[in-house]
């Protein structure tokens, strides 16, 4: 007899490589959800800041140089930009009523764009552009040489330490520096009105009572608080987040300023929006 072969067991079958322009490859996320989560993650640090407020201990010497700091660099530009405003305010105005045949109620006019519009929008555009671009580099410095990330393991919340004093500065300056630009928009408007227009300055004072009224000057301080609460959040999140190292800090600065200008802009229609429904005009 002869002894059985050996049986080989079956080769595997060959696997043909498979191309890298067919291989599957891992699903990017969708170019829309990237603003979506960014969007999610700015009102996540506008929450956590608004909670570590309230808690202790509170940062008083951080406050009080971050507050000095930003009214440094926001009080005298403030004051001249103010005044053009003003001016064009009131010529334009008393342009248009002069037309109408109502020049008597040029300077209330004149009083309510000021204070309800152009004061906020001023306040908080020098905030944002002087004050919010300054606090996104100091942040961002600070990131990308990985103090933040020494202060967590150290137990120290960079929110409530460095960001918490830097927003509640911001808000404090909006509200103390919108009162200066109103005063002084005011005053430039009444001068260039008079001088310029031959306005009658008792006309121009009176129509102050005929048209203006407390809650105007409320919506202003609130829109400045709001709005010095916005370039706040949207420059210490943007300084919390730089990207590519020290380049991505300058990138950081500049995304800062354009998204709180973008975000000041719709808050402003939205608030002017909701006032005007509330509030009914003096006698109507």
């Amino acid at each position: 007899m002869t002894a059985p072969l050996p049986v080989r067991p079956p080769e595997p079958p060959a696997t043909t490589p498979v191309p890298e322009d067919r291989a599957p490859r891992q699903r990017q996320p969708s170019r829309l959800v990237a603003p979506l989560r960014e969007t999610g993650k700015l009102f996540a640090l506008a929450v956590a800041v608004s909670r570590a407020i309230f808690r202790r201990p509170f940062q008083m010497r951080e406050f009080i140089e971050q507050f000095w700091f930003v009214a440094s660099v926001t009080i005298l530009p403030a004051a001249l930009v103010s005044i053009p405003f003003g001016a064009v305010i009131a010529l334009q105005v008393g342009s248009l009523t002069e037309q109408l045949g109502a020049q008597s109620f040029t300077g209330g006019a004149s009083v309510l764009a000021v204070i309800q519009q152009a004061s906020p929008l001023i306040v908080a555009l020098l905030i944002s552009g002087a004050a919010g671009s300054a606090i996104c580099a100091d942040l961002g410095s600070r990131k990308i040489r990985e103090e933040l990330d020494a202060m967590e393991v150290m137990g120290v919340s960079p929110i409530q330490r460095l960001v918490v004093p830097r927003v509640l500065a911001t808000m404090l300056v909006a509200v103390l520096l919108n009162g200066l630009v109103s005063v002084v928009g005011t005053l430039g408007g009444y001068f260039f009105n008079v001088i310029m227009q031959d306005g009658t300055p008792g006309a121009y004072l009176a129509s102050f009572s005929a048209l203006a009224q407390l809650p105007d000057l409320y919506i202003g301080e609130l829109k400045a608080l709001i709005f010095g609460f916005i370039a706040g959040i949207v420059a210490a999140y943007r300084g919390l987040n730089p990207r590519g190292g020290p380049k991505g800090v300058g990138d950081a600065v500049n995304q800062s300023v354009v998204i709180t200008f973008m975000l000041l802009f719709f808050v402003n229609m939205v608030l002017t929006a909701i006032y005007l429904q509330i509030v009914p005009p003096k006698g109507g």
